[in-house]
């Protein structure tokens, strides 16, 4: 594993690199600004600017972290859209986690019964 680590190709993509920003209303969440910047650091106009919301909900586990893409030109449609967005971000999530606790209550084995898709405790022959 730590072989794996070290042969591990770590590098910065020079031409991806964004300049961010935070936005926040220090109540419901935050924006983040990525805005596209050149290796020496100039703004790159060739590549669109990007918002990122990111929120929390209190659930009886804890916080959730909730983070989604805002499709916006401005730093207002960005702010605008925060509420909608994350509102459909939470549901994803929820829709998710029901999803996950499904498969793991499915996946449940019974003592003395078969596995899934294996041999029972009998090996397979039965009880007669």
């Amino acid at each position: 594993m730590a072989d794996e680590l070290n042969d591990a190709e770590i590098a910065m993509d020079s031409t991806g690199l964004y300049r961010e920003e935070t936005f926040t209303d220090r109540r419901v969440g935050t924006l983040q600004r990525l805005t596209p910047i050149t290796a020496a650091g100039a703004a790159d106009t060739t590549r669109t600017v990007l918002y990122v919301g990111q929120t929390q909900v209190l659930t009886p586990a804890g916080a959730l972290p909730l983070t989604f893409e805002v499709p916006a030109i401005s730093l207002d449609e960005a702010v605008a859209k925060f509420g909608d967005l994350a509102k459909l971000a939470l549901a994803r999530t929820m829709r998710r986690l029901e999803e996950l606790r499904r498969e793991q209550a499915s996946s449940i084995i019974v003592p003395g019964g078969a596995p899934p898709g294996g041999v029972g405790p009998s090996g397979g022959r039965g009880l007669r």
